[in-house]
């Protein structure tokens, strides 16, 4: 029997680098290096790759057959450049394995009234209750029904 093509879903490991925005916009820093790391993904073994453009950031995806090729395209001096010059330098970088970025998968965002003229009209309060506190003595205290 001779097996079918494999499909990069199937053999591949996916691996993502996600860069969030900091003292600059993480699509520049993208627009810096993105040539760099998919030249060398590559060039180092990479059977897919792609980039993804959000609102807090990018993410490069690159799928590599086996682990030891990602261990030698993430050990690249023009990786370590790429990924230590990133705009946040404390909180903006995350590595893992796997697709995606790291919101998960898509959700609605709750409704908001509108402002303006779309808003509705609150109605008026009616007569609240209000307790009167300046006439409460012990005398008060010991009879709840006066």
């Amino acid at each position: 029997m001779i097996p079918g093509p494999l499909t990069v879903d199937t053999v591949a490991d996916w691996w993502s680098i996600e860069v969030f925005h900091g003292e600059f916009s993480a699509a520049r820093w993208k627009d810096s290096y993105g040539s760099e790391l998919t030249e060398s993904a590559v060039t180092h073994g990479a059977v897919d790759w792609g980039w993804h453009e959000h609102r807090t950031g990018v993410v490069f995806e690159a799928a590599f057959e086996n682990e030891a090729e990602w261990d030698a395209f993430r050990g690249l001096p023009q990786v370590q450049a790429a990924l230590d010059a990133v705009p946040d330098r404390v909180n903006g970088l995350l590595i893992y394995r796997g697709r995606g970025g790291s919101a998960g998968s898509p959700s609605r965002r709750p409704r908001r009234p509108s402002a303006g003229a779309g808003a509705l009209e609150l109605p008026e309060p009616e007569g609240e209750k209000v307790l009167d506190l300046t006439d409460s003595g012990p005398e008060r205290l010991a009879d709840p029904v006066g």
